[in-house]
């Protein structure tokens, strides 16, 4: 059985000690041993001391939201706790064993007496917390890109099912029009007509055409009306089917006194086969142009998103702010499209050189934010201006407000006021460190119950493409 001294000698952190030192501090701890699939501290728990791994393998694990990210794997050799300790602060990470595992522990009072005792351990601990912090700000970071990615990603779906829905059904509307147009052609044919009726018939399927395209002329309760009187008339006449006709013809504006100037043009025989022509190429050309419509929105939705995320373009680029402002509004109309008005108050501004992609992560962040403080419902006002060698951007909303007595925390990290499953505490964390740690600048808020505004000020000039 080995001594403990001799156990500790061979952790880099104390391997430089002398007998004297590594003889006090194994004098102060004692062993824990824990079987594999032990949890060793839990993210949030606060420091109950500081750890050496004497033997065995360790996994840490950072939970945002729903997800969980490994952050670091230690082994015999490592420590832990440290960085708690030093700043006072809880578990930044969830610890589990791998195998069996053996700890060295000190009590936090014993921690500060080591540090007392041997100086030099102090600056190697002040080293590896460094270490640990970059590690911890980095999953940080990863996971906030992919909560972002999220947020887009749900957008996204959602704005692309309707139109690809819409093209869906559309085709299928089309394609029953198609088959029925050749027969209806044959059967007119058959008919004796004019030149001077076949200019007729093509100037009134014009007008019913410009007509079907406007947006709809009559409430639910007229349109009823007028369809209900469109098909007494079809009946009248003989027209089978005519209830299946009248919500076409009354789209496109029709009513009995245009179907009677119709009929003096065609024989009473033709006159349900020319409907039932119209009725069939109105609907093929309105089909179309609706689906030229879900396919544009498409396409525009495809360029928001390659606008958004900056997509073949280096870190660094030239941005227009309110290029990036409208992309994220576009990503997120899903949640805006229930109730909230934007309002826009763009100044003039010039092209700065930033991080595309990260910007765009405030402007999300911030959104959303405001979007849930008004519950989905009311103003969101976006004010944009220069201001000497910096830019400004407001964004405000008229929601409950931020609390005071939280006021001064809501930029820490995990820190959230939404429900469990609902905010992670990342998203302000973010913006903090993308506006004022990558680009130099200041965020600013102001919060009272009905109107909190975050302002965003940019450098110019921060740095060159």
């Amino acid at each position: 059985m080995t001594d403990i001294k001799d156990d500790l000698r061979q952790v880099p952190l104390l391997s430089h000690l002398d007998e004297t030192q590594l003889q006090c501090i194994a004098d102060k701890g004692v062993k824990v041993h824990l079987p594999a699939g032990s949890l060793i501290a839990k993210q949030g728990n606060p420091p109950d001391g500081f750890y050496i791994i004497l033997t065995g393998k360790t996994e840490w694990t950072r939970r945002v939201g729903q997800q969980e990210a490994h952050a670091v794997t230690l082994v015999a050799g490592d420590v832990f706790a440290e960085l708690i300790l030093l700043l006072d602060e809880p578990y930044p990470t969830t610890g589990r064993t791998l195998t069996d595992v053996v700890l060295y522990k000190l009590e936090p009072e014993q921690f500060w007496e080591m540090l007392q005792i041997c100086p030099t351990v102090m600056r190697k601990i002040l080293k590896i917390a460094a270490q640990r912090s970059q590690i911890h700000e980095s999953v940080t970071q990863q996971q906030a890109k992919l909560i972002s990615l999220g947020t887009m990603s749900a957008g996204l779906a959602h704005e692309l099912n309707n139109p690809a829905a819409a093209i869906r059904r559309n085709v299928e509307t089309l394609e029953q029009v198609l088959q029925k147009l050749p027969t209806l052609a044959l059967k007119i044919k058959q008919q004796p007509i004019s030149s001077e009726q076949v200019d007729f018939l093509s100037n009134f399927y014009q007008r019913s055409l410009q007509t079907a395209m406007k947006p709809a002329q009559h409430d639910a309760w007229s349109q009823s009306e007028a369809e209900d009187e469109l098909t007494d008339w079809l009946e009248e006449h003989g027209v089978d089917n005519g209830w299946k006709l009248a919500s076409t013809l009354v789209a496109a504006g029709l009513k009995p006194d245009d179907l009677e100037q119709l009929q003096t043009q065609v024989t009473s025989d033709s006159i349900g086969n020319v409907l039932t022509w119209l009725e069939a190429t109105l609907t093929g050309s309105c089909t179309l142009e609706q689906i030229k419509q879900s396919s544009t929105r498409i396409s525009g939705l495809i360029q928001a998103i390659k606008d958004y995320s900056y997509m073949d373009r280096g870190p660094l680029q030239e941005v227009d702010i309110h290029e990036g402002i409208e992309s994220t509004l576009t990503i997120l109309k899903h949640k805006l499209k229930y109730g909230v008005e934007i309002i826009r108050e763009y100044g003039e501004l010039p092209r700065i050189c930033a991080y595309g992609r990260e910007l765009n992560q405030v402007w999300t962040n911030l959104i959303d934010n405001a979007i849930d403080a008004m519950n989905g419902k009311g103003q969101l006002r976006i004010h944009t201006a220069q201001e000497g060698d910096r830019i400004l951007v407001e964004i405000t909303d008229n929601g409950v407000g931020i609390p005071v007595e939280i006021q001064p925390r809501i930029f820490d990290q995990f820190f959230t006021t939404k429900e469990v499953g609902k905010g992670t505490g990342l998203g302000l964390d973010i913006v903090r460190r993308i506006v004022e740690g990558q680009h130099k600048g200041s965020i600013r808020f102001e919060s009272r119950p009905g109107e909190t505004r975050f302002q965003i000020r940019l450098l110019i000039n921060f740095a060159k493409c």
